[in-house]
């Protein structure tokens, strides 16, 4: 089972920027995408983007793009996300999942792995 820890979450002020990293214990062939989630206080999980391990393939949320990058370093089974331009709204915390197999599509219509979560707060 794949374990996933999440960093580089903090306390930014608005417009600033933020990456947060995301590293898988390890990969397997069945690991095929990663995918990025956040839940703010009082409100439901939303997805943000996903990304293929295999040849980079990204995916995001229509609210999300813009101002959010994914990204990954197959060598160091990392997938991370640069937020720039941040808003109080986007204050939330961050969590990184991954999917079991490829029977979950792409992207992803469902995840297995999930990591603890890093809080992330934007200050107005």
């Amino acid at each position: 089972q794949v374990q996933l820890v999440e960093s580089g979450g903090g306390l930014v002020q608005a417009g600033g920027s933020l990456r947060l990293s995301c590293a898988a214990s390890k990969r397997t062939l069945n690991d095929y995408a990663m995918g990025w989630f956040r839940q703010a206080p009082g409100k439901a999980r939303e997805f943000v983007a996903a990304i293929r391990w295999s040849g980079g393939s990204t995916y995001y949320a229509d609210s999300m793009k813009g101002r959010f990058t994914i990204s990954r370093d197959n060598a160091k089974n990392t997938v991370y996300l640069q937020m720039n331009s941040l808003k109080p709204e986007d204050t939330a915390v961050y969590y990184c999942a991954a999917p079991i197999s490829t029977h979950r599509g792409w992207p992803p219509d469902e995840y297995d792995y999930w990591g603890q979560g890093t809080q992330v707060t934007v200050s107005s």
